[in-house]
């Protein structure tokens, strides 16, 4: 058994021993819980409804289900895995209730500029250029985003703007991974699509000049 191994059979053991706190009626553990993953939870949840004050209020729900529901939480399963579980449908509901469609599109390409965008760090950030591009993208990437089903869409956040393994998606959703592959290439291959169009329209509005 690996360091990393050790690693997360001492954080199970210990968030089970928490899970029993909590059940045990101890808000002080509720609340350790809560500064766990409240930023995850949020981030998660922003990055499906792309939307901050949704985001904050899709937050609040997660937790008082949280709250709610842990005495029927599985103890043999992973705490975070419920949790993000709880966070993802919750969003969905949030995104289907959203009638509001934006048709603005994106270049396959900037979907992993996106990603690295998110993760630049130090000096890059502070960079105006750096952040007036990647707020750019970010926005195209969001309105793209909203050609998607709301799982599809979920499922390619965790993925590419979270950094989930395909296993831990699967895990958090109770899907397969083969269903999550089949999700992702669902997604992506939307969005080609969207951006084909987007270009034709381009070339077409061009030609008319």
């Amino acid at each position: 058994m690996d360091i990393n191994e050790k690693e997360m059979m001492n954080t199970d053991k210990d968030e089970k021993k928490l899970v029993d706190r909590i059940c045990g009626g101890d808000m002080t553990s509720f609340q350790e819980l809560v500064e766990r993953y409240k930023k995850k939870v949020y981030y998660l949840a922003n990055d499906i409804v792309g939307d901050h004050h949704d985001a904050e209020d899709i937050s609040q729900e997660v937790f008082i289900k949280v709250f709610r529901f842990i005495k029927k939480f599985r103890k043999e399963a992973k705490l975070s895995s419920w949790i993000y579980q709880i966070t993802v449908n919750t969003s969905i509901d949030v995104k289907r209730k959203k009638t509001k469609k934006t048709h603005v599109f994106m270049e396959e390409s900037q979907m992993e500029r996106i990603h690295q965008a998110s993760s630049l760090t130090g000096n890059s950030i502070n960079n105006p250029e750096h952040r007036t591009e990647t707020n750019m993208l970010q926005n195209r990437v969001e309105h793209l985003l909203d050609k998607v089903s709301p799982k599809e869409r979920s499922v390619f956040v965790m993925r590419y703007y979270n950094e989930f393994k395909t296993t831990e998606i699967a895990e958090t959703l109770n899907l397969s991974t083969n269903t999550i592959k089949s999700l992702l290439f669902r997604a992506k291959k939307k969005l080609r699509k969207e951006l084909s169009i987007d270009q034709g329209n381009r070339q077409t509005r061009m030609g008319g000049v």
